[in-house]
C-alpha cells in the first residue's frame, strides 16, 4: 500500500482560459488530440503506486465526470484503490470564496478518513511527468515539513504570468512565494504540487479557515514559512501550465515536436486516458499532411500543416489547416482556410471562409459554430 493518498485540485478563480473554459473545466481540456489535461496528474499518481485519489471538481463538471468514469482506465487497484470525485463549489454569489481551502474544508471528513500518513497534492491544469514515489522518499529523507515541486524557466517575462514562483535559498529552502509579475526572465515556477504529512495538511486547512474565507493553500503555506521547514524540489523534463488561452495553444503545438514530446511521454511511464474506439484515420486523394498529430477516426482530404487534429474530424478537399488546434468532431469544409486557431468541438467552417489570426495571437472558433 502506498504511504500517500493523492489529491487533484481544480483551477483557482485567478485562472481563466477564454472560450474553452465556458464549456468545461481545464482538467477536461483536450491535449494532443487524444488526452485530457487531468490524465497527467492521475497517471503520475497511478504509476507511483498511489491508488486512493480525490479529484476536486467545481463548475461545469459534466465533461470531466464523463471522462473520469470509475477511474478504472487509470490502472488503479480495483480492490483497495478508489477514485473519488469531490464536488466543491460552495458559493454561487462570489467566486472568490470558492478556494481550494474551502473545497478541502467542505470535504474534510473524507480527508480525515484516509489511512495513509502523507498526502500529495497536484493541480489539474499543469502537464508534466513525475515519480511521486521518489519525491515522497526525498521529502521524508530531507526531514522537511512540506516539500514543493518547482520548475526553473528562462522565459518568465512572457510566460507563466498567472503562476506562483518560489524564491529559494542555497539549501533549497523556500524563502517566499509570490506571483510571477514578469519582472525577470529566470524564475522557479511553483508547480502547485505539495508533499506533506496528512495531519499537517488538516491543521493548515483549519488554520486558513480561521484567518479568512478567501484564503488559499499557497497563501497559508506562505504564511507558515517562518514556522515550518518548507523546501523546494526541482523538476526536470517537459512542463506546461494551462492558465490562459495562449498557454493552451502553445502546449498543444509544442508537443508536435518529437524531441519535446519525449520529455513527457515515456513507454515505461504510460499516460492513461479513456479509450475511444473508432476506425483509423483515412487519408484520401488530395490529402497533404506535414508535421502534425492526427487522431483516429478522421477523414483527411485537404492540407494539414503544423497542427493537432482531434478525433473524428473532417478536412474536406481544398481545405487548409495550419498552425491550429482542432478539437474532436469538427468539419473544415471545401476550400476553407483556418490558420493560428483553436477550433472547439463540433464547430463547422463550411462556406469556404478564410479565418486567419495573427501569429502569436491565436483565434478561437466557438463550439457548435457554423461559419
Amino acid at each position: 500500500m502506498a504511504r500517500a493518498f493523492g489529491i487533484v485540485t481544480s483551477s483557482g478563480s485567478h485562472i481563466n482560459v477564454g472560450g474553452l473554459q465556458q464549456y468545461r473545466p481545464i482538467g477536461a481540456f483536450s491535449l494532443l488530440g487524444r488526452y485530457r489535461v487531468i490524465d497527467f496528474p492521475i497517471s503520475n499518481m497511478s504509476n507511483s503506486g498511489i491508488d486512493r485519489i480525490q479529484v476536486y471538481v467545481t463548475n461545469k463538471p459534466r465533461s470531466l465526470v464523463e471522462h473520469l468514469g470509475t477511474g478504472r482506465h487509470y490502472n488503479i487497484n480495483s480492490k483497495r484503490g478508489k477514485l473519488q470525485l469531490m464536488f466543491s463549489q460552495n458559493s454561487s454569489e462570489n467566486d472568490v470564496y470558492n478556494t481550494d481551502i474551502a473545497a478541502f474544508a467542505e470535504n474534510l471528513e473524507f480527508i480525515e478518513r484516509m489511512h495513509e500518513p502523507y498526502v500529495i497534492i497536484a493541480p489539474a491544469y499543469m502537464v508534466y511527468a513525475a515519480n511521486y514515489s521518489e519525491l515522497l522518499q526525498a521529502h521524508i529523507d530531507s526531514g522537511a515539513d512540506i516539500s514543493l515541486l518547482y520548475h526553473s524557466v528562462d522565459n518568465a517575462r512572457e510566460s507563466f504570468l498567472n503562476c506562483d514562483i518560489l524564491n529559494l535559498n542555497k539549501q533549497k529552502g523556500v524563502e517566499s512565494i509570490e506571483k510571477n509579475r514578469g519582472s525577470a526572465q529566470k524564475r522557479n515556477i511553483f508547480m502547485d504540487t505539495y508533499i506533506m504529512n496528512k495531519e499537517l495538511f488538516i491543521d493548515l486547512i483549519k488554520k486558513a479557515k480561521k484567518i479568512s474565507s478567501m484564503y488559499t493553500l499557497p497563501q497559508i503555506v506562505a504564511a507558515s514559512l517562518g514556522d515550518l521547514d518548507i523546501r523546494g524540489i526541482a523538476h526536470r523534463g517537459y512542463f506546461a501550465s494551462i492558465t490562459d488561452f495562449n498557454s493552451y495553444y502553445n502546449a498543444n503545438l509544442s508537443l508536435i515536436d518529437i524531441k519535446t514530446a519525449e520529455g513527457l511521454f515515456n513507454p515505461e511511464w504510460p499516460i492513461y486516458t479513456r479509450t475511444n474506439d473508432s476506425c483509423p484515420t483515412q487519408y484520401l486523394e488530395g490529402a497533404d499532411v506535414k508535421n502534425s498529430v492526427i487522431s483516429n477516426g478522421c477523414i483527411i482530404e485537404g492540407t494539414v500543416e503544423n497542427s493537432v487534429i482531434g478525433r473524428g474530424c473532417q478536412i474536406k478537399p481544398g481545405a487548409v489547416v495550419k498552425n491550429s488546434v482542432v478539437l474532436a468532431h469538427t468539419v473544415v469544409g471545401e476550400n476553407a482556410h483556418i490558420e493560428n486557431q483553436v477550433m472547439d468541438k463540433w464547430a463547422r467552417v463550411i462556406h469556404g471562409n478564410e479565418i486567419i489570426a495573427e501569429e502569436g495571437h491565436p483565434g478561437y472558433i466557438r463550439r457548435d459554430d457554423i461559419l
